[in-house]
């Protein structure tokens, strides 16, 4: 019989990369429109300042985004910032759109990149998903995706 390692309870990775991912309430496809992108963008650039993120590449989906980001040493906790964000956001579009629902579904999909071959196969993929959505025939055409700052392993 084979006896199985026990699980870590922690694994610490020196200076993290996320890629999270963020729905719309109820799928909603309302997120993929230039004055959306616009100022998802702009509350991406002011991460930094206000919370201490990093933000990285992005695609903007109908109903969903992702995102790349990373932690500087006194960042606040992840999911503060993606609260903050979320509560930026939300102001934003419901104006743009004269919404009166919610923007954001309430959780969010975080996952820890682990090594630098991993992020470059997680941006393939998402980078792809406008093709495979049928948005677009090459995933260059895809308007609503692009890189905030260059984050390195």
């Amino acid at each position: 019989m084979h006896r199985h390692l026990p699980r870590l309870d922690r694994i610490w990775i020196r200076d993290p990369i996320y890629f999270l991912t963020i729905c719309s309430y109820r799928r909603k496809p309302i997120l993929d429109q230039a004055v959306i992108a616009k100022l998802l963008m702009r509350e991406w650039r002011r991460a930094r300042p206000q919370h201490g993120w990093a933000i990285g590449r992005y695609v903007i989906m109908p109903d969903h985004v992702h995102f790349f980001c990373a932690a500087e040493a006194e960042a606040k906790p992840l999911s503060v910032f993606v609260g903050s964000w979320k509560e930026w956001t939300s102001k934003g579009i419901k104006n743009a759109l004269s919404l009166t629902s919610p923007v954001w579904q309430e959780e969010f999909f975080d996952h820890v990149l682990r090594s630098c071959e991993s992020y470059s196969e997680k941006w393939n993929y998402v980078r792809d998903n406008p093709v495979r959505a049928q948005l677009v025939s090459k995933a260059d055409d895809w308007p609503y995706q692009g890189e905030i700052e260059e984050l390195r392993f």
